[in-house]
């Protein structure tokens, strides 16, 4: 992948990244079968109507791909200028039961890291979207994370469930890695832990990172590991806090087990 993208060039990705979105809108809102596609655990078949809608706009557009559901083109990712990391529907298991919490996750990553990125609320209808260096927005409007700094003072979005109790004021585990870590880059929740032994591939979260990066709030993974990876075999445990206070005092928490 080459070194950065320009800004004009981020936007145009940011573009073609919403229109990915759209058509995995589209497609899902047809209907058709629900239930678990038996190819894989876990994987349902609205995940592979919701890949096919995304490949059908992003592999015409002559950029790479790392989908949760595809895999990896081309197999060298330097082989290209543009990575686009896609999850098609991230928290299937709530579009599945009707709990209206579920995403489109769209991050396209040059050799600098991620350069744009929307998360599509399927069921809100709200778009979340960030270019590095150019801020982050939702529904056009700009982002900024709570002032919380004290774990006793957070509502805290979980996933996975914590043998310990971290102290938290509230919490709430709501099943989308990619809106949890959203609600945390506009104030909605004040921090995020994933609590699962390295559940998470980088189609679940790297989109929603360069959002809270750029509406100001912090995160990394709990154990120091890089999170920008394009490798569909990567696991990581991504933590988020509104403010480098909360952060540091979440991650501390969440690395008292493993």
């Amino acid at each position: 992948m080459r070194t950065a993208s320009s800004p004009a060039e981020a936007s145009t990705l940011l573009a073609l990244l919403h229109t990915a979105a759209d058509a995995i809108a589209a497609a899902l809102a047809t209907g058709g079968e629900r239930g678990l596609s038996g190819a894989r655990p876990g994987q349902y078949r609205a995940d592979l109507t919701a890949d096919a809608a995304a490949l059908g706009v992003l592999g015409a557009a002559g950029v790479g791909l790392l989908s949760e559901e595809s895999g990896l083109t081309p197999a060298d990712p330097d082989a290209v200028d543009i990575v686009v990391v896609v999850d098609p529907l991230d928290g299937s298991t709530n579009a599945d039961r009707g709990v209206p919490w579920y995403a489109a996750s769209l991050c396209a990553v040059d050799g600098a890291g991620p350069v744009a990125a929307v998360v599509a609320d399927l069921a809100g209808g709200v778009r979340f979207e960030a270019t590095r260096g150019g801020g982050a927005r939702r529904n056009g409007v700009g982002l900024a994370p709570s002032a919380c700094a004290r774990i006793g003072d957070a509502i805290v979005g979980l996933s996975g469930w914590p043998p310990i109790h971290f102290g938290w004021d509230q919490y709430r585990s709501l099943g989308a890695a990619a809106l949890d870590l959203c609600a945390v880059a506009g104030g909605v929740l004040d921090g995020y832990v994933d609590c699962s032994p390295d559940a998470h591939g980088p189609w679940d979260y790297l989109a929603a990172v360069l959002v809270c990066r750029e509406a100001g709030a912090v995160v990394t993974d709990a154990f120091d590991r890089e999170l920008v990876v394009v490798d569909h075999a990567a696991r990581r445990t991504p933590v988020a806090g509104a403010t480098p206070a909360l952060h540091a005092e979440l991650v501390s928490a969440r690395r008292s087990f493993r």
